[in-house]
């Protein structure tokens, strides 16, 4: 088993997520960590952990997350592999848990995920909120809400095993910095023998904190409606209308512009199927600011969990 995690800057951060992989009950693994350009710091900090499960590949300059965790892939020694991010970590059974549901998967090639804590500074929130339903379409359970609030359907980066046979015949998208795990599960979707296969816990705590930098910085809201029109092949009309109303609404309102909010409405309505959900949905996203939106779901959710 390999574990990948991509890092830049942040020493602290990431040797927690290094003592999270090394803490597994699965005990029969290789650490990568993929040092994102120069950084000495990094280094340093990774040298003095002490334990020879793990190594630094260091890239010579910084080409963002998709670059450093294909370049870990590359490097990885292990049949299976995992991805961990630099600011998350994982409870001690993640890895084992998520090895013995491979081994039973119906599928060839199975992307193995798990529920996950998000943890904000204002509540920790279970999430996906539900798992697939038996026979539904996956690209229509990644991405269609039955609420307002995402989280219905989810796939975080920290929580994805997969074959490293898979990870190397379909990469990460270079240059892609946002909506990295969903365009790569898409693509990996559209081959044959390939599934999502969840696990009920929640087996990962991803640092949801909004105000961090990361490797994956925020995309300007061009990409990602060119990455929506690229991937409509990809997705059902049901998701199609989802995604762009949704995951993609909500990079593209930071624009505030009257032509974008018309012109990625008719996108969704020509080529998707939108449910009352989306628009809904679509109209919040461009009326509310963003923190108040997080505010919101933070407390919503928070509430529904302790009742």
């Amino acid at each position: 088993m390999s574990v990948v995690i991509p890092t830049r800057n942040r020493p602290e951060l990431v040797v927690r997520a290094v003592r999270s992989a090394l803490a597994q009950t699965l005990r029969n693994l290789e650490v990568v960590v993929v040092v994102d350009g120069p950084d000495p710091a990094t280094r340093a900090a990774l040298d003095g952990i002490g334990d020879d499960r793990v190594r630094a590949v260091e890239l010579v300059e910084s080409g963002g997350a998709p670059d450093a965790r294909n370049a870990g892939v590359g490097a990885a020694r292990g049949e299976w592999t995992a991805f961990l991010d630099d600011d998350d970590e994982w409870l001690p059974e993640k890895l084992a848990t998520q090895l013995a549901l491979a081994r039973t998967s119906p599928y060839a090639l199975p992307i193995v995920s798990s529920r996950l804590y998000m943890r904000t500074p204002r509540a920790d929130t279970v999430l996906p909120r539900r798992l697939p339903d038996d026979g539904e379409q996956p690209t229509e359970y990644l991405t269609v809400r039955r609420g307002v609030f995402h989280g219905d359907g989810f796939l975080q980066t920290s929580t994805i095993t997969a074959p490293t046979a898979l990870l190397r015949r379909v990469p990460f998208t270079p240059g892609l910095r946002r909506l990295q795990e969903l365009d790569w599960s898409l693509r990996c979707l559209e081959h044959d023998g390939v599934g999502l296969v969840y696990a009920d816990e929640p087996l990962v705590i991803w640092h949801a904190d909004e105000n961090r930098q990361r490797i994956s910085a925020d995309a300007p809201w061009e990409q990602s409606i060119a990455w929506l029109k690229e991937s409509r092949e990809r997705v059902t009309p049901r998701a199609y209308a989802a995604l762009a109303m949704s995951v993609v609404a909500s990079m593209a309102a930071t624009s505030r512009s009257p032509r974008v909010f018309a012109d990625l409405l008719g996108e969704a309505v020509r080529h998707g199927r939108p449910g009352p959900i989306d628009y809904l949905t679509y109209a919040q996203v461009w009326l509310l600011p963003p923190g108040f939106r997080r505010a919101v779901r933070d407390r919503v959710l928070g509430q529904a969990a302790a009742g």
